[in-house]
């Protein structure tokens, strides 16, 4: 009597899931609308990333810059990075380093003041994100020189080296009007692991995605972390981004301010990677909270500005066309900023439990499956699959062997994706290693075919660190750097 009321309840219950399957449907067709709808024109970018970036005509005069550096325990690389900066091209009177020793237990503030830095110690166990170093820096530059003392700000991690005319091409977007630029990111130990390559790739491909199409059409790219620099103004009531990814912040809040963030596609830097893979785990955990983190803080801000422009002046602009053009393009870097914020692999993850894992087990439990293909999927890869091993079915009754053979049937599926999807990757790393070929540093092919097989891991990883940062409480913490690489070492191939 127990175990048929209990029967009965079951497909009582499966019944009513079955019943509702069609406002999941429609859900689940909405997020997915609102995610091609916040990824379609990167194709364009991506498109005209291929071919165009801006360029920028050679400066009429030279600017005076502060070179800012927050370092903590770095006294095996700071050295190097202060030599590449001595060695530029740039005149040497028009640019101050500065150091912020951030909570260092070594010879960093040491180091630094030898090689003609002036240095602060920061040393507060509380205040322990890159973020408020530089807030204590930018303080501490108000407070002995004013912050308009100097025109534009450079900022650089301590394991970077630049190219020797890496200030004078960032000079001729600062001449031309930009007041945030960013850089072109190349990588000092890209053959020293798997994992360190699968960074340099990453930054190549925000290159060619990312940078260089935002660039050209007068748009806002993003910051990532090191290799930008901004005009004073900026900061004339402090540096205020102290969160776990203060890059991401800048860029929202510089963006709902109403500024453009351009790119220089001459003006070079080396940075250097993680090779572990406990490090790079831990760092990527710490960019998918900060990830979220900025969202929650700059979200709502930019979406706002999508449709409420207060920074585009109608007595700024000459004519009513200039200012129509201006408003336009101040809402679609709303857009394309809040675009790159929104969690999207968390509404993805959370659709795909609601409709594959919960509902439709349900929903085949009541109805079965009359001859279902396995390879279910449109895309060239499935088709070739399908045409070499020719296509499966799956026949089921109603009842429980259909429940768990669509359980299994959404994972496959899932997986195969997953497949799919790591294939078009490797086939992104070949087009990177070729349309980069003459900026990356020499690497033997072998090692080349290695990394466009190890590439698509980044992603992977990068998806499932936030799925993990949605609930664990993740905190900075440095990132070690050893590199003996300086600036004379780079052979560019």
């Amino acid at each position: 009597m127990i175990m048929a009321s209990v029967h009965e309840g079951v497909h009582h219950f499966m019944h009513s899931v079955d019943n509702a399957y069609w406002l999941i449907l429609i859900l689940s067709g909405v997020i997915a609308a609102i995610l091609k709808a916040l990824n379609v024109h990167h194709v364009i970018y991506e498109v005209l990333g291929f071919f165009f970036t801006r360029k920028f005509e050679k400066a009429k005069k030279n600017h005076k810059y502060a070179i800012v550096i927050p370092a903590r325990n770095e006294e095996n690389v700071i050295g190097n990075l202060i030599d590449s900066i001595k060695k530029q091209d740039y005149p040497s009177e028009l640019l101050t380093i500065f150091v912020v020793a951030d909570n260092c237990t070594d010879n960093t503030a040491q180091i630094a003041r030898e090689l003609g830095a002036i240095c602060y110690e920061h040393n507060n166990p509380n205040e322990r994100t890159k973020g408020f170093g530089l807030r204590y820096l930018f303080d501490r530059i108000a407070e002995d020189y004013g912050v308009e003392s100097f025109e534009g700000y450079f900022i650089f991690d301590s394991d970077n080296l630049l190219k020797k005319d890496y200030i004078t091409r960032m000079n001729e977007s600062f001449d031309a009007g930009e007041k945030i630029i960013t850089s072109y990111r190349a990588t000092k130990n890209f053959t020293e692991s798997w994992i360190s390559s699968t960074y340099a790739l990453h930054w190549l491909r925000s290159i060619r995605s990312n940078h260089r199409a935002r660039a050209l059409l007068r748009l806002a790219t993003n910051i990532q972390g090191t290799g930008f620099l901004f005009a004073s103004e900026i900061v004339k009531n402090g540096w205020k981004y102290t969160s776990l990814t203060e890059d991401r912040a800048l860029t929202a809040d510089c963006v709902v301010e109403g500024y453009e963030i351009s790119y220089n596609h001459d003006a070079i830097f080396y940075d250097e990677q993680p090779t572990s893979i406990k490090v790079a785990l831990r760092q990527r955990t710490r960019w998918s909270k900060g990830h979220l983190q900025a969202f929650r803080e700059s979200g709502f801000g930019l979406f706002k500005n999508i449709f409420i422009d207060n920074n585009t002046k109608r007595e700024d602009y000459e004519t009513k066309k200039d200012y129509l053009w201006a408003t336009i393009r101040h809402r679609w870097m709303s857009f394309d900023t809040f675009s790159q914020l929104v969690p999207k692999n968390i509404l993805s993850i959370f659709s795909w439990i609601l409709k594959s894992i919960i509902f439709y087990p349900c929903v085949r439990f009541c109805l079965g499956y009359s001859e279902q293909t396995v390879f279910n999927a449109v895309d060239p890869i499935t088709k070739l699959v399908v045409f070499i091993f020719g296509q499966k079915f799956v026949d089921c009754y109603p009842g429980w062997g259909a429940y768990f053979a669509a359980l299994g049937l959404v994972i496959f599926w899932r997986l195969w994706y997953r497949i799919t999807s790591y294939i078009v990757k490797v086939i992104e790393a070949v087009y990177l290693f070729f349309i980069e070929r003459k900026r990356t540093v020499r690497i033997p092919r072998a090692k080349k075919v290695l990394y466009c097989f190890t590439w698509p891991i980044f992603d992977i990883i990068g998806r499932y660190t936030q799925y993990v940062a949605l609930f664990m409480k993740v905190e900075w913490k440095p990132i070690p750097h050893d590199s003996k690489i300086n600036i004379d070492d780079i052979k560019e191939d």
